[in-house]
């Protein structure tokens, strides 16, 4: 899916919530309805999710093509913001959420 919006970051990702410890270079932000529609889909798989320790928001990950992932970042009450992002680029992501001591991976 293509986006043709005007990047916020050098890296071509748009900016993610600031309790997120990292950036996803070329990451586009997914509305609920697809985000929850491709997560949903049978051929999406859970990744991993972590925890905050502080604030109680969670971030998921999913698997949704051997190129593709989408990251779901969860607060408190429950609402959800959705971003697509290259698979290649969640190596730093992931390492940044289990250097961090506020975050804990529950899956």
């Amino acid at each position: 899916m293509a986006t043709h919006a005007p990047q916020d970051r050098e890296c071509g990702g748009v900016p993610l919530p600031d309790s997120v410890p990292f950036e996803l270079p070329r990451s586009s932000r997914l509305s609920w309805d697809l985000g929850t529609r491709v997560i949903d889909d049978g051929e999406s798989t859970l990744q991993s999710e972590w925890a905050h320790s502080k604030t109680g928001r969670t971030i998921s990950v999913f698997r949704v093509t051997g190129n593709t992932v989408v990251v779901r970042v969860r607060t408190p009450v429950g609402r959800e913001r959705f971003y697509g992002a290259a698979r290649n680029g969640l190596g730093t992501a992931i390492t940044a959420l289990e250097e961090s001591p506020n975050w804990r991976r529950t899956e």
